[in-house]
């Protein structure tokens, strides 16, 4: 018994070993993708030139995070402002955002890219900051961060959902912050002369 139950353990291993080695490609494929559409998103430009991605180290609540930054122009070279991937922990999981901020630092767009947010209620973070909702950013500067009503600031949380409106915020502001810090001459990889 023991002998059949270790075979079937190790043949079922190797299946779904095979079958992950199978779907790496095209899952790797899948979030390129979405990641290109999400700067197009986030830019409001579909006619864009994306540098390569500078990554930016900053220590928050005793934890070093990464910011990957995206400097962004547009098809004649005008610098457009930069697409900032941000994450933080919501309610159900990690919740990782795509910001687009102009070179004056408010906020063109945002796009979720992944979330384990409860679905009805935190999911809808993806659509209620967006312009025209009830809790829109679009156009704000979290040069002064956001922050939700319920704590005295200025966007509407999601009803029944403070937490996840409150980590998203979280998200975006650690986002500016990010593209704030990253050297202006972090897009051409430049360093200074002494």
């Amino acid at each position: 018994m023991v002998l059949v139950l270790t075979l079937v353990a190790v043949i079922m291993g190797g299946v779904l070993a095979y079958v992950n080695h199978l779907t790496e490609g095209p899952i790797s494929e899948q979030k390129e993708k979405a990641l290109a559409n999400g700067i197009k998103t986030v830019m409001v430009c579909d006619e864009l030139t994306v540098a390569d991605p500078v990554e930016v180290k900053q220590d928050v609540d005793g934890k070093e995070l990464v910011y990957i930054i995206y400097n962004v122009k547009d098809a004649q070279g005008k610098d457009l402002g930069a697409a900032v991937q941000s994450a933080t922990m919501g309610f159900g999981g990690d919740l990782k955002v795509l910001v687009g901020f102009d070179p004056e630092g408010n906020i063109l767009g945002y796009t979720l890219l992944e979330h384990a947010e409860t679905p009805g209620l935190g999911a809808k973070a993806d659509q209620w900051f967006q312009k025209g909702q009830k809790g829109d950013i679009i156009g704000k500067s979290p040069a002064e961060p956001l922050t939700v009503s319920k704590d005295g600031g200025q966007v509407d949380a999601i009803t029944a959902s403070t937490i996840t409106s409150r980590a998203f915020l979280k998200a975006v502001n650690q986002a500016y912050t990010a593209y704030k810090a990253t050297p202006a001459d972090a897009a051409s990889r430049a360093t200074k002369q002494e």
